[in-house]
């Protein structure tokens, strides 16, 4: 399944960060599956890939009761073709509808790997209830294995530690794809009528306890569509395969008049050289337009063979401006440069980089679409063109925006995300360092930059400044002392205000220190940027992705910032980010993402760090920017396991045969001192719209409370959460209203009907801080047995009101009296000397008021960072 698990991240990541799948009379196009490079060689991969996803069509076609099947997809090929097992002990095809259903439909797990069993005093038939057989207990000596039912923990009314339920190999259940995919029995995801709505499951908890076949008629997919009057899918699936190649790369330049103001054109001179020295990976091809009302081609494709071509390349950026500005010719000649060697566009890039309006642009958008080519724009000021995002969104590029704030490094840190999308990470630039400041005159700029043992070939230390003829003075030290001046930098013979040090050979692990000082008369700008690139093919480096969940939002709807923390396949937690958004006007504004399972954060500890974003200072761009640390102290690494649920064997004939048992990752695979680590990345940009003017009001209520959990002690409830804020997950509530039900359903559907708890003592904390708080119920008979529901509602003081918690459950059972050694046991006779009660807390599902289109981490991540050749994404 490792392998499996390969090939499906990198398809998934295509299809969440744009693949451009399009679903048209109920087939899906356009579908993208990368190969993994690191796959070992074997030509049958392409055979096996073909036989599962036709398989999987079918499967889709009639789990969706004949409405969607895979129409068109396309094999993204290596340069050298990898070795690819199917794994035998499931249906792959099967686990490839399972996560499209994650993915394109927003549903989620029907188990939960952590808590698998629950209390529950009505015993209804659901989806994972409706599959029959038994829970077992395994031990094992040696080789030896011995199995045994299962025993109920009398106090807790629970399976007892260890206790995994074995499936009926021949099963009549249907359902469901989301629960125990590899039953040959499950053909349907389950509706409503099969729902367990009572499972501490994820489906429950962040789709308001709803099926998922009710999510999935909900979806603008099935809106779209009708049933197909068909048996099987009306089309085969077809396959287009397509080999990498390198990459090729035409960067197309605005140098019109509108260029010579703010000093635009020398800060694009700079991010430009930056992203040819440093960025762009070798092996690969480059070109260079300028346009302004008409077009020139400054330098067809060189490709990158060694630091001459590097060199060679800046000379041919743009020195001066002036003209209008016609975007259409300048993507016309990029297509020209690209042209002259490849025979089509398909998969190469251009960056188009513009300040200005062009009304002209119209005229070649439906060229573009149609081209192959993935267009990145990158907005600079705040009157480039408002269409000129649409490049982007049809061609699945990137989209950023800087402004003409020199201190943002926005311009330098837009270039240095343009990275390569193959997937070999090793082959990638990565930024540890990008600020900025303002200097005074004699005064000095410093800091730390951390370069760590994953990082620390071809790196390089860039001081850039904005107004001196001369290089202010330089002092760099490294982890061992040793000390680089303004000597040892090379300035640019552009004249572009930079100086650069290569460090040789690869970078020493630990803290650099530098020392700035502006000698000008005058106070200037200065900036630090540090790149680097993976130390060793063997271990992957910490990589950071930021990203948005809309390109466009209008107002008053909340943003998302997410940024996934990653080293290969594994998650990094326990680091400190920060998010910065830029307005294109305004001052900017800092966030701490948090990985905690509260406010907009989905999952605890998956490396996402989440947070909502609310302050809007007006219509048009903002962009993002994260930096990451991990300061003096060992980062907690968790294995990401595979979704689909783990079978630990099979009743056949009555006879249990066991699966070998889950890996579980050692200390080794799932800790590593990371010790200190910088990164920082860009975000892209998205644009608001219907802001108001002159201000806003509050308009944005305390977010939804997404981690409630409930326990009895002694004759008391307790229960925790994470305090929202005033504006979703910023600032601090007002009160609270807490509600309490022997039914969770009735708490769900009516919750202002539901019994109140008085709250009048309970003073809501800032957001992110656990809250606690005990009281005795009141007007309600508790006896053994026992379940009480409980939801909380956070207010501002606007009188703004959150939506309803998830719904907790507190369970009170009383053991039964111990039997002495003389007496016969009896179980209908209580212990009445035991005064403690025994506690037990089950958390139920959650509510949560998720939208129901919205995909799981990966909704998360998804339809924003769009570009089109294969990444992975874990």
């Amino acid at each position: 399944m490792r392998v499996f698990k390969s090939l499906v991240l990198l398809f998934l990541l295509l299809v969440v960060r744009g693949s451009m799948v399009q679903l048209k009379n109920g087939g899906y196009e356009d579908i993208v599956i990368a190969i993994n490079p690191e796959l070992p060689e074997d030509h049958n991969i392409i055979r096996n890939i073909q036989a599962m996803v036709k398989e999987a069509s079918t499967y889709l076609f009639n789990a969706t009761k004949q409405r969607f099947f895979f129409k068109a997809v396309k094999i993204i090929i290596p340069l050298v073709v990898f070795r690819f097992h199917i794994c035998s002990c499931s249906s792959t095809a099967k686990v490839f509808v399972h996560e499209w259903a994650h993915l394109r439909w927003g549903v989620f797990d029907e188990y939960n790997n952590d808590a698998p069993f629950y209390v529950s005093r009505i015993k209804k038939e659901a989806c994972s209830a409706s599959v029959t057989g038994k829970y077992i207990v395994q031990s094992c000596t040696g080789n030896s294995c011995t199995t045994r039912e299962c025993k109920s923990d009398e106090q807790t009314k629970l399976y007892e530690a260890g206790c995994k339920f074995v499936p009926e190999k021949t099963q009549n259940a249907p359902a469901s794809i989301m629960y125990m995919q590899s039953l040959p029995s499950v053909v349907e995801f389950c509706d409503q009528s099969t729902h367990n709505e009572k499972a501490t499951n994820l489906q429950n908890k962040m789709c308001s306890y709803h099926s998922t076949w009710e999510v999935i008629m909900n979806s603008m997919d099935f809106s779209n569509t009708s049933p197909i009057n068909s048996a099987s899918p009306p089309f085969e699936t077809a396959f287009s395969l397509l080999q990498t190649k390198d990459r090729v790369v035409c960067l197309v330049l605005d140098v019109s008049g509108s260029m010579d103001g703010n000093n635009r054109i020398k800060r694009l001179k700079q991010a430009a050289e930056i992203f040819l020295l440093q960025i762009i990976e070798t092996g690969s091809w480059v070109g260079i337009v300028t346009f302004h009302s008409t077009a020139q081609i400054e330098t067809y494709l060189q490709q990158i063979i060694n630091e001459n071509v590097r060199r060679d390349l800046t000379k041919y950026l743009p020195i001066s401006a002036g003209g209008g500005t016609n975007i259409c010719a300048g993507v016309h000649k990029g297509f020209e440069v690209i042209k002259q060697k490849y025979s089509n566009l398909y998969g190469s890039e251009i960056v188009l980089l513009t300040d200005g309006e062009d009304g002209g642009m119209s005229s070649c958008l439906t060229e573009v679409k149609n081209s192959g080519s993935i267009i990145h724009t990158i907005a600079l000021g705040p009157n480039a063109s408002p269409e000129l995002e649409q490049f982007s969104n049809m061609t699945g590029g990137l989209r950023f925006y800087a402004t003409d704030t020199v201190d943002s490094n926005g311009l330098i840190d837009a270039f240095s995300g343009i990275s390569s999308g193959s997937g070999n990470i090793s082959e990638q630039s990565i930024q540890l360092e990008s600020t900025a400041q303002s200097v005074a005159v004699k005064q000095w700029m410093n800091g730390t930059v951390t370069v760590d043992s994953t990082v620390g070939n071809d790196t390089f230390f860039v001081v850039t400044w904005d107004r001196s003829t001369s290089p202010p003075d330089i002092l760099l030290r490294d982890p061992k002392g040793k000390e680089y001046r303004t000597s040892n930098f090379t300035a640019s013979n552009l004249n572009l205000q930079t100086a650069r040090l290569n460090i040789a050979g690869t970078a020493e692990v630990g803290d650099w220190y530098y020392w700035i000082q502006n000698k000008h008369t005058d106070s200037q700008v200065i900036s630090m940027i540090v790149t680097s690139r993976a130390a060793s093919l063997a271990v992957p480096p910490v990589t950071v992705k930021a990203l948005m969940n809309k390109d466009t939002n209008n107002f008053p709807n909340p943003m998302v910032i997410y940024a996934e923390v990653s080293q290969g396949f594994l998650p990094v937690l326990g680091a400190t980010v920060m998010a910065t958004v830029e307005p294109q006007t305004g001052s900017a504004v800092e966030l701490k993402l948090l990985d905690d399972g509260s406010g907009a954060d989905i999952t605890k500890n998956d490396g996402v760090y989440s947070k909502y974003f609310t302050s809007f200072r007006g219509n048009g761009r903002y962009n993002l920017k994260v930096r990451v640390q991990g300061k003096d102290k060992t980062v907690r690494l968790r294995r990401r396991q595979s979704r689909a649920l783990y079978v630990p064997g099979y009743i056949e004939n009555g006879e249990i045969k066991m699966n070998a048992p889950r890996p579980e990752p050692s200390d080794d695979e799932i800790q590593a001192k990371l010790g200190s680590f910088n990164r920082v990345a860009s975000g892209g940009s998205f644009v608001m719209e219907n802001v108001p003017s002159g201000g806003t009001t509050d308009v944005f209520p305390p977010c939804k409370i997404i981690d409630l959990e409930a326990q009895y002690e002694e004759d008391k409830i307790h229960l925790s959460w994470t305090a929202p804020g005033n504006d979703f997950d910023v600032g601090q509530a007002d009160r609270y209203i807490i509600k309490m039900s022997e039914s969770l359903l009735d708490l769900r559907n009516t919750f202002e009907d539901a019994t109140s708890v008085n709250t009048s003592s309970l003073v809501p904390k800032p957001a992110g801080t656990k809250e606690s708080f005990q009281f005795k119920p009141e007007n309600v008979t508790i006896e053994n047995g026992t379940i009480i529901y409980f939801a909380i509602r956070a207010i501002d003081n606007a009188s703004l009101t959150s939506e309803v918690s998830n719904i907790a459950q507190a369970a009170l059972f009383i053991p039964p009296k111990e039997s002495s050694p003389d007496s016969t046991p009896n179980d209908d006779v209580i212990n009445e000397g035991i005064n403690i009660l025994t506690i037990v807390l089950i958390v139920a599902g959650s509510i949560i008021a998720v939208s129901i289109a919205v995909s799981m981490i990966v909704c998360i991540l998804h339809k924003k960072n769009r570009r089109g050749g294969p990444e992975l994404r874990m």
